[in-house]
């Protein structure tokens, strides 16, 4: 499960996150890239753009079910 306290910097503010747990396996990226950026040097994806509307959400709802290691995160209505 996605951890608040290890956010990655790079995340845009909103409520889905991705954590330092992220292994760049680019599930996230795949489901929903207009959402997801990736940073190779780094080895880490991030939320590059919260989601507009209902599709994109469930986009992300779906990366977050699909990650590996669960690191995409949810801060709920923020």
């Amino acid at each position: 499960m996605a951890d608040r306290s290890h956010k990655l910097s790079f995340n845009v503010v909103g409520k889905f996150y991705v954590d330092d747990q992220c292994i760049n396996c680019g599930v996230c990226n795949e489901i929903a890239p207009a959402i997801f950026g990736t940073n190779d040097e780094e080895g880490y994806a991030f939320v590059q753009k919260q989601p507009d509307g209902g599709d994109e959400e469930g986009l992300v709802r779906e990366a977050a079910e699909s990650c590996p290691v669960e690191a995409i995160g949810d801060d709920g209505d923020e």
